[in-house]
């Protein structure tokens, strides 16, 4: 395969690198089986608060992104060596003092910088089918679940060993020491967040392990620990079942239940329950799901990530307020099956209630809808357009109508 200059830099500068490290190392696998992309994200966020007394009417701003990622493969031996790097950078377009705070970009003393940007570096080592990573990492767990929802991912520091040994099961274990989120440079303690949480402070050590089995081929269940040292404990246990009722046609279930514990002196006591099932039948999906919350606060979550809830949906924090119950209507629809492969289309609605708001009972709804297509084919292959709309509305809180719009392109480097 032909590779471009920037690519034979790549892997050319990564090579230097191990070897200084390794002497002596295997390089064939090592590049042969290297990959880099690069993606372009163009991203236009709005957001208008519409009750009264609002402390910002607007928040309205337009970005450049670019995401560099650069994955190699493993020296040869019994035990292999490689190295992952990821570059980010942010170009701002547009803001304003009074517009700022969208997530797309830092928020600065009086107004947006006009550029950020971070890089990171990963070490890895495979050793039959475990691999350890040490560095810059985006897991990808019910514990931890890393944005990506604006410019610039959300990334972590600290090391992951994942295993596959095990015929049908999949092992994490790890622990995460710095949190950058997506609309920032620098690396951070991690700290906590949910609803009605006190107590916590920044801390230095999130502690996961999981392990997933695939039962059969439409069944998964698994169990996944998260400690984040003096915030909280938790403990999420999943199971999803894919059942074919046809050729076109399936039932999917996805369950999920957390208990969420203190630890030193929050306040932390949450246990979330929720299910979700889809019926899809050529193109079409149907979905609906429920949530409950018990206890004393909200789901709690690393600062910064997305909420491993099955409404957690655009607008709201993910409908967890201490004592709250939620459910959520769905649609989509893939064009595909009408001959239009890449276009397609989702809409839902959540309404939430039984919580505290003040001294009466607090209500919230939220209504979505995303339209996207992506080129399947010739010189805009990868290229990607998508609109988000969003409506959010509660008896006492924030009311906001919000519109996103992303073009994204990913050039295949290696």
């Amino acid at each position: 395969m032909h590779k471009s200059p920037v690519s034979l830099g790549l892997t050319s500068a990564a090579a230097l690198g191990l070897s200084l490290t390794f002497p002596g190392f295997a390089e064939a696998d090592f590049l042969e089986d290297s990959k880099a992309e690069l993606e372009l994200r163009n991203f236009y966020f709005n957001s208008d608060y519409r009750q009264d007394g609002a402390s910002q009417s607007k928040r309205d701003e337009w970005a450049q992104g670019l995401i560099l990622n650069y994955e190699s493969g493993f020296t040869e031996g019994t035990v292999g060596f490689g190295v992952d790097a990821i570059g980010l950078f942010g170009l701002k377009l547009e803001s304003g003092p009074q517009r700022r705070n969208s997530g797309l970009l830092p928020v600065g003393d009086e107004k947006a910088p006009d550029d950020y940007g971070r890089a990171g570096v990963t070490a890895k080592a495979r050793f039959s089918k475990s691999v350890l990573r040490v560095g810059t990492l985006l897991p990808k767990l019910p514990t931890v679940l890393p944005n990506d929802g604006r410019l610039l991912p959300q990334t972590f520091r600290g090391a992951q060993v994942t295993s596959k040994d095990i015929t049908d099961m999949t092992l994490n274990v790890g622990r995460l020491t710095r949190n950058t989120e997506r609309n920032d440079s620098g690396h951070e303690d991690i700290e906590a967040d949910g609803k009605g949480i006190k107590g916590g402070r920044p801390s230095d050590k999130f502690d996961f392990a999981s392990a997933s089995y695939n039962w059969t081929k439409g069944l998964t269940t698994s169990y996944n620990y998260g400690g984040l040292e003096s915030n909280y404990k938790q403990h999420i246990v999943t199971l999803l079942h894919s059942f074919a009722l046809g050729e076109s046609q399936s039932i999917k279930s996805d369950l999920r239940y957390a208990r969420s514990l203190k630890d030193g002196n929050t306040n932390v006591d949450n246990t979330a329950v929720g299910a979700r099932f889809t019926y899809n039948i050529s193109g079409h999906g149907f979905g609906v799901a429920y949530q409950k919350m018990s206890g004393e606060t909200g789901f709690p979550h690393l600062a910064g990530t997305d909420s491993f809830l099955v409404n957690y949906v655009m607008i709201s924090p993910d409908f967890a307020n201490p004592e709250e119950r939620s459910w959520q209507a769905r649609y989509d629809y893939d064009f595909a099956a009408v001959g239009l492969p890449g276009l397609s289309f989702m809409t839902r609605y959540l309404q939430g209630d039984n919580f505290a708001r003040g001294n009466k009972e607090g209500t919230e709804w939220e209504r979505n809808t995303d339209i996207a297509y992506v080129f399947q084919s010739g010189v805009l292959k990868n290229f990607e357009l998508k609109w988000r709309n969003g409506t959010y509305r509660s008896n006492g809180g924030n009311n906001i109508d919000q519109n996103r719009v992303i073009v994204s392109y990913t050039l295949p480097l290696l």
